[in-house]
């Protein structure tokens, strides 16, 4: 028998390469982690791949030539944030070498620490489950420990440019829940808040507006606010969930300062509260913003929207409505 004729290694043109990958439409990640020193550091990537459920992992790759490379190398936790389609200029900020990366987006931190956007698509928090040694990327493997998502649609990417993409929103996907009202009650100087059986701590909340100024307690009790010391504080949606919040800030009376409180339920002082137990970002930067303003006795109406949000700061003391139209007449 003939020996068989020895293949030829056809060279592979590295430029002609990349725009054959260009042509496969992906999504746009900012990749995000700490550096040793604690600071935020992020990257943009696109090579994004979701591996298992159970447990659950995901993959992203990183470039050896990336300014960034070392600090994910070594990283023991990281985020990835999916951008959505008004997200084109972070995502070229986060391309650049900008030193100052993080001045441009509102980040918070949900599990591990990683920063995570505020505004996207969708986040996965991550520690790193593996990294793989890649020609001339590594490619890290998360497992997920955190994640959002929203109904925004997404930033498209394709032969090297941003690309629409047309994303109408399947029936079911995120159902809507109505308006959730919470109240950020304050006594004392603590602040009152809810277990959710799970571990956490959110605000005591209720269906609609409280009728009377009462806060129905599960025991058939009730706590009594002052109605005029109660002001709407913050209106947004939590992304995973997808309700509205109408979230009232309020003071206790003094008559229910002595009434025995459900186990469920707990004032926590307005310097220690249980942040880490939280469970969503959105509340927990409430929450902050509250102390600040708190500390200041100076208040703001905070309205959610795609770019982070608007915040009106409220001036002087509040008048009886029929008082000012009076004076305006």
């Amino acid at each position: 028998m003939l020996a068989p004729a020895p293949q030829t290694e056809t060279a592979i043109d590295p430029i002609a390469l990349r725009r054959a990958f260009g042509t496969f439409v992906t999504g746009v990640t900012i990749i995000t982690t700490i550096d040793c020193e604690g600071n935020p550091r992020g990257m943009t990537a696109n090579s994004f791949t979701s591996v298992s459920l159970d447990p659950p992992l995901l993959l992203v790759c990183v470039g050896k030539g990336a300014t960034s490379f070392p600090v994910f190398n070594q990283a023991q936790f990281f985020a990835v944030n999916f951008l959505h389609e008004g997200q084109a200029e972070i995502s070229g900020v986060f391309a650049s070498k900008s030193p100052d990366k993080f001045q441009s987006v509102s980040h918070d931190r949900v599990h591990t620490g990683a920063p995570v956007l505020t505004d996207c698509l969708t986040w996965f928090d991550c520690t790193t489950h593996n990294s793989i040694d890649a020609g001339d990327h590594i490619i890290l493997i998360g497992q997920v420990r955190a994640f959002g998502t929203s109904p925004s649609a997404p930033l498209g990417f394709c032969r090297g440019r941003y690309a629409n993409v047309k994303d109408p929103l399947p029936a079911g996907w995120l159902a809507s829940h109505g308006m959730v009202v919470g109240y950020l009650i304050e006594a004392e100087g603590n602040i009152l808040l809810r277990s959710d059986a799970r571990g956490g701590w959110v605000l005591p909340s209720a269906k609609r507006r409280i009728a009377d100024n009462e806060l129905k307690l599960d025991d058939g009790g009730a706590l009594t606010l002052l109605p005029d010391n109660t002001f709407l504080y913050s209106v947004f949606d939590v992304a995973d969930s997808d309700p509205g919040y109408l979230i009232y800030r309020a003071r206790l009376s003094q008559d229910s300062m002595g009434v025995a409180l459900p186990a469920d339920l707990k004032f926590f002082p307005i310097q220690a509260l249980p942040y880490d137990a939280i469970p969503t970002r959105e509340l927990r930067a409430m929450l902050r913003r509250y102390v600040r303003e708190r500390l200041d006795a100076r208040f703001g109406i905070y309205m959610d929207s795609r770019d982070g949000g608007r915040l009106a700061m409220i001036e002087g003391d509040a008048q009886p409505w029929q008082k000012t139209m009076r004076e305006q007449s």
